[in-house]
């Protein structure tokens, strides 16, 4: 059952930039349709918690993707700062001891454990020793992580459906690797498990991640009604 999320949240945009101005420039132009805005590393080093707290002041979420992992002390006091500043969402590697840690500390901010990067794909696995395939291992990591209490994870379009199915509708799932129909799996992406709007919704996901799709389009705002009008219809059944 889908949740009752609004439509101008279900995109999260991510604000891949290294300036804080330029970001504010992309919260002007997209505020208009969009509700929700990741910050990650390269602008949070730009813009510390300024710029975060300037987007949650404008009346909008963020979801905080700084993917902590560190010895446990250390990420349960950094989720207690972030919790400090209105952050919806953020992530941390869904390492046990990690998860354990931030938990308590999260208030109502939600916490989301990061299963595999979308940036790998089967062969990386393959080098790192692994032979159980990407979508056992994610499943695997959100099982344990809906175990200790986890609010969600981070996964691809193509494990959601898996994930849905099997652990239920508490999970939040957040898919990156989001891409227009036109563009999807053209041979120029750095993501190797990506997927459009749409079927991610079709298949679980409560949000989809979109950066440059909308960033480099020639009309980001159309890019994002195009997106949302086929969430809609996916939503819509």
């Amino acid at each position: 059952m889908a949740k009752n999320i609004p439509l101008n949240e279900r995109i999260i945009l991510a604000l891949d930039v290294d300036k804080p101005e330029m970001a504010k420039e992309w919260v002007k132009k997209t505020e208009s349709r969009i509700g929700y805005y990741k910050v990650g590393l390269q602008l949070f080093l730009a813009g510390w918690f300024d710029v975060v707290d300037w987007i949650v002041d404008r009346g909008h979420k963020v979801m905080l993707d700084l993917k902590f992992f560190d010895i446990p002390e250390t990420v349960r006091l950094a989720v207690a700062q972030i919790r400090r500043h209105g952050v919806s969402l953020a992530t941390i590697h869904g390492n046990d001891a990690i998860i354990r840690a931030a938990l308590p500390e999260r208030g109502d901010l939600k916490i989301l454990a990061v299963t595999v990067l979308t940036s790998f794909g089967e062969e990386d696995l393959r080098a790192m020793g692994m032979t159980q395939s990407i979508e056992d291992l994610v499943y695997f990591r959100a099982k344990r992580a809906l175990e200790l209490g986890c609010d969600g994870v981070v996964c691809s379009g193509l494990e959601a459906p898996r994930l849905r199915d099997g652990l239920g509708d508490k999970l939040i799932l957040v898919t990156p690797g989001i891409r227009p129909g036109a563009n999807i799996l053209d041979g120029s992406d750095d993501q190797t498990r990506i997927m459009t709007a749409g079927k991610a919704l079709l298949g679980g996901a409560d949000h989809v991640v979109v950066g440059r799709p909308i960033t480099r389009a020639a009309d980001p705002l159309a890019v994002i009604a195009a997106m949302q009008d086929e969430m809609g219809q996916a939503l819509a059944g």
